[in-house]
């Protein structure tokens, strides 16, 4: 199933839906910062919501959303833009599981995230504005179900779920996002909580062959008008060209220094860890445009 994201209207307008599967971009994020289950759950909720999030905004809006936890991952970074993401971890080396109770054996998210804030940044044509909420259990989807409700003042559900296989490569990824708009009846409430009951398992859900689409049915109660559907997937996009910008604009002793001890600078993508190497004809070629 390829990733994608579908919004609908529900209960006559009274709500607007997310949907999405995000397995595909969730193990291309795994791949590429080789992280361990926990930190691939964390990781993938994360993208997850921030990809639907990222189409709440359609007029070339940028978001970057950080999770600051004191957990063992450590800071998390996601770049979005109209259903394409990126992301950054601190600690991909996180596997912690819960030692006992219901969830015994689970991979234990909230511990891995751990307590923190979550911070959305809107970069709208250049100017930057910054919301932030204090995180609930660090299991992500309670966190942007708080965000929602205490900063954008838009009562939410938000439903996240990651499968990750003993030999560590996601198998399911998914969630959705549930908004209550303005007058909305408190019988839509009363059948929206209703709904949200049916779904304990995003990624159990998945499993059963299940769609978004079929989400949004389930959550709308058939009350749905879909809006779109939109291709969500993980893209880096960086270039030679950038670094080597972010380069030059190092002064000119520190080149210097560079070319004098390591013969060659090396810049790693935070994204996507690609290697770009500057030899020593690169950088003779920087410092003497600064002279």
């Amino acid at each position: 199933m390829k990733d994608y994201t579908v919004i609908a209207l529900a209960y006559n307008g009274e709500a607007r839906i997310y949907a999405s599967v995000s397995t595909t971009l969730v193990e291309k994020s795994r791949k590429l910062h080789q992280t361990m289950p926990t930190a691939s759950a964390a990781m993938g909720r994360f993208i997850t919501a921030s990809a639907m999030m990222s189409l709440m905004y359609k007029d070339g809006e940028r978001i970057q959303l950080k999770i600051a936890g004191d957990g063992p991952v450590g800071t998390m970074l996601v770049d979005a833009k109209f259903g394409v993401v990126k992301s950054r971890i601190d600690n991909p080396n996180v596997y912690l599981v819960y030692e006992d109770g219901p969830k015994k054996g689970k991979l234990n998210v909230g511990a891995a995230v751990g307590s923190g804030y979550l911070y959305v940044t809107k970069d709208w044509k250049g100017n930057y504005f910054t919301s932030s909420a204090e995180l609930q259990t660090g299991e992500i989807g309670d966190d942007f179900t708080y965000y929602y409700a205490t900063s954008e003042q838009t009562p939410s559900a938000v439903g996240l779920g990651v499968l990750v296989a003993k030999t560590q490569k996601v198998i399911l990824s998914g969630g959705f996002i549930i908004q209550v708009l303005p007058g909305a009846s408190n019988s839509t409430i009363s059948k929206l909580e209703s709904a949200l009951s049916k779904i304990t398992s995003v990624t159990d859900y998945l499993a059963d062959g299940k769609t978004p689409e079929d989400m949004i049915s389930l959550l709308a109660d058939n009350t749905e008008r879909i809006l779109e559907t939109h291709p969500i997937k993980y893209y880096c996009g960086c270039r030679r060209s950038k670094y080597k910008k972010s380069l030059s604009q190092l002064d000119k002793k520190t080149l210097t220094d560079i070319l004098i001890e390591d013969k060659q600078a090396e810049i790693v993508c935070p994204y996507c860890n690609k290697k770009y190497i500057f030899n020593e004809e690169e950088l003779k070629e920087i410092i003497a445009k600064k002279a």
